[in-house]
C-alpha cells in the first residue's frame, strides 16, 4: 500500500507508527516535528493502517463530515488542500478552532451533515475526497446527499457505524443495508471491517456513480 503524500510512517520511541507533519492536537506523541496517527483514535487512520487504498493523495480538496474537536481531520489537513470540516455540535467545534490556528487551510463549518444545502454556498464542489465519520442514523443516506461535493471522479471515504443505526441488529446486516443504499449514488470500490481497533464498523470505499 503506498501512503497519501504527507503521510509517513516513523519511529516514536520503540514504537513504529503512521505520522503526519504539523503541531499536536490530541496529546499525541511528536518527533521532529511529526505527530503521530493513532488509528485507535481515528477511523482514517486506522484505514491506512489496515492497508486500505482511501483515494487520498496528498494536496487534495476535502469535505469532512463529522469533524468533532479535530482528532483525525487535523491529520487530513496536515498533509491536505483546502480541507471544509463539518460539525454539528457546538461545544466540539469550539475546540476544532485552536486546530485551525496553524492549519490555514482547514475551515470548520457548524453544520449538520444531514442538511448539506445549509453549508452549500460555503464549500466548493468538485472536491476529490468525501470523508465521513458521522455517528447518526442513515450514514449511507448523509453520504448520497453529500455526493454533490464530489469531483466525477473523487472519492468517498466512509465509516459507518453499526450501533448507531441500529443497536438491535447484527452489524454485518446494517451493513449490507448500508451499501444497498450508497449504491444508488457510487460505485464502491472496497470495504474492510475496521477491527482490532474500532468494534463494528466498516470501511467503505467509493466513487460517484
Amino acid at each position: 500500500m503506498s501512503l497519501p503524500a504527507g503521510v509517513e510512517r516513523r519511529q516514536f520511541g520503540d514504537e513504529s507508527a503512521l505520522a503526519t507533519r504539523g503541531d499536536p492536537v490530541y496529546g499525541e506523541p511528536t518527533t521532529d516535528g511529526w505527530r503521530q496517527w493513532d488509528p485507535h483514535r481515528s477511523k482514517l487512520g486506522a484505514m491506512l493502517e489496515l492497508g486500505l487504498e482511501t483515494g487520498l493523495e496528498g494536496g487534495d480538496g476535502v469535505l469532512y463530515l463529522g469533524a468533532a474537536s479535530g482528532t483525525t481531520v487535523s491529520h487530513v489537513a496536515d498533509m491536505a488542500g483546502p480541507t471544509y470540516a463539518v460539525e454539528f455540535a457546538p461545544r466540539p467545534l469550539r475546540d476544532l478552532l485552536s486546530v485551525v490556528e496553524s492549519r490555514p487551510n482547514l475551515f470548520p463549518l457548524l453544520a449538520d451533515a444531514r442538511q448539506p444545502a445549509t453549508y452549500a454556498h460555503v464549500v466548493e464542489h468538485g472536491l476529490d475526497v468525501l470523508i465521513q465519520d458521522v455517528a447518526t442514523t442513515g450514514q449511507a443516506r448523509v453520504a448520497n446527499g453529500n455526493a454533490q461535493f464530489l469531483a466525477g471522479d473523487g472519492t468517498l471515504v466512509l465509516a459507518i457505524k453499526a450501533r448507531s443505526e441500529d443497536v438491535t441488529q447484527d452489524p454485518d446486516a446494517v451493513f449490507e443495508d448500508s451499501i444497498a443504499t450508497l449504491e444508488s449514488t457510487y460505485e464502491i470500490l472496497d470495504t474492510t471491517h475496521l477491527e482490532p481497533f474500532h468494534d463494528d464498523h466498516l470501511a467503505v470505499i467509493a466513487t460517484p456513480a
